[in-house]
């Protein structure tokens, strides 16, 4: 299993960090520009990538205040788990972590390692200038 992992510090308490990422409808906004085909709800959103692949996801489990977990809802090129935590800093602050969990074999690694990165990385970074 490879394990990608992206954290940022948001000026926010971690309710509202928290109630920020458990609505779907909000994951469009921390998405890059290869993102389209956007279509979502509160509990799921399918998007295609471009240039690799379409995907659906939808939360599969909540721990209020904590973390949320998406997972694929239609076969994914491979197996696939989006989990964000969240943790109070004690001072009205939030560190939101993104991690993505993929299992994939070397070929697939040497191909989705760095891109699953870059999009970890962007979404952190999105979420931290979103919730000023």
């Amino acid at each position: 299993m490879t394990v990608i992992e992206s954290a940022t510090t948001v000026n926010q308490p971690v309710e509202k960090v928290y109630a920020f990422l458990s609505d779907m409808n909000n994951h469009q906004q921390l998405m890059p520009e290869n993102i389209y085909n956007w279509s979502s709800t509160t509990d799921d959103a399918s998007f295609t990538i471009q240039n690799m692949a379409k995907l659906a996801i939808k939360i599969s489990s909540r721990v209020e205040n904590k973390e949320l977990i998406a997972i694929p809802t239609e076969k994914a090129p491979f197996d696939l788990e989006l989990k964000w935590t969240v943790a109070d800093n004690g001072d009205g602050t939030t560190t939101a972590t993104h991690i993505i969990s993929a299992d994939l074999n070397m070929m697939m690694k040497m191909l989705a390692a760095g891109p699953l990165k870059k999009l970890a990385d962007h979404q952190t970074e999105r979420l931290s200038e979103i919730l000023k």
